[in-house]
């Protein structure tokens, strides 16, 4: 079985909207609904779980019924950065599957996800054990010295720059959150990095420059013209 987890924990800040950002209307849809169809739409992910911003669960409730999201089937609370909310999502995963089951971690602010993203993700985790989409750097990349300036570019064909999903077996990323707890890793700042702190290999699956993460007003500009050369 593959499940969905899309992580909605945050406020948005950098948006400077008075309302989370997974939840503001584009097209009079609300984003993170954007993102629950898609995954509700893929053929094969049997369930979605969400983790969500407290005080925004029954409106989640509320916009899935309307919008025919039947595969939620439950919303938790997130923790205190996205570390912790990734794992509440994750234990409660855990409570409720098998752990050889795959679980897909999705920002809820990336509603452009394709269908063929989240395929090859499933493919690479059945695969090898882990599937983090990715996409080729394709610019020129330096190492800051100082605020002011570089002495130093990056080779960037040794980059990858990483998306969601990000998938693994539950079991797997139940074990690397509690050996994370041990060793006092506390805020990685996704998945693939908490795994590769821990010692682990991640291997790529297919992303897309058009997966877009919606974290400024800009980002919601790009979306909306993304939107309407769907349409």
């Amino acid at each position: 079985m593959n499940i969905a987890l899309i992580i909605a924990g945050g406020s948005g800040h950098r948006m400077h909207q008075e309302i989370p950002k997974q939840f503001l209307n584009v097209n009079d849809k609300p984003i993170i609904i954007y993102t629950l169809e898609a995954f509700q739409n893929h053929p094969d992910i049997a369930e979605i779980g969400v983790v969500c911003i407290d005080g925004w669960h029954e409106i989640l409730k509320a916009y899935a019924r309307q919008y025919k999201i039947d595969k939620l089937k439950w919303i938790i609370s997130g923790g205190d950065n996205g570390q912790a909310s990734i794992r509440n999502g994750v234990f409660e995963a855990e409570k409720r599957y098998d752990g050889d089951d795959i679980v897909l971690i999705h920002d809820a602010i990336r509603p452009l996800v394709s269908s063929e993203i989240i395929s090859d993700c499933i493919i690479q985790c059945k695969k090898h054990g882990s599937a983090i989409v990715t996409v080729p750097c394709n610019t020129a990349v330096l190492r800051r010295s100082d605020d002011e300036y570089s002495k130093e570019v990056v080779p960037r064909e040794q980059l990858m720059m990483t998306q969601t999903p990000q998938a693994f077996p539950i079991k797997k990323l139940c074990r690397a959150h509690r050996a994370a707890l041990e060793n006092g890793i506390r805020n990685s700042v996704a998945s693939c990095t908490l795994m590769i702190e821990l010692g682990e290999n991640v291997y790529f699956s297919i992303g897309s420059e058009t997966n877009i993460k919606l974290t400024t007003l800009d980002d919601l500009e790009i979306f909306r013209a993304l939107l309407t050369l769907r349409q």
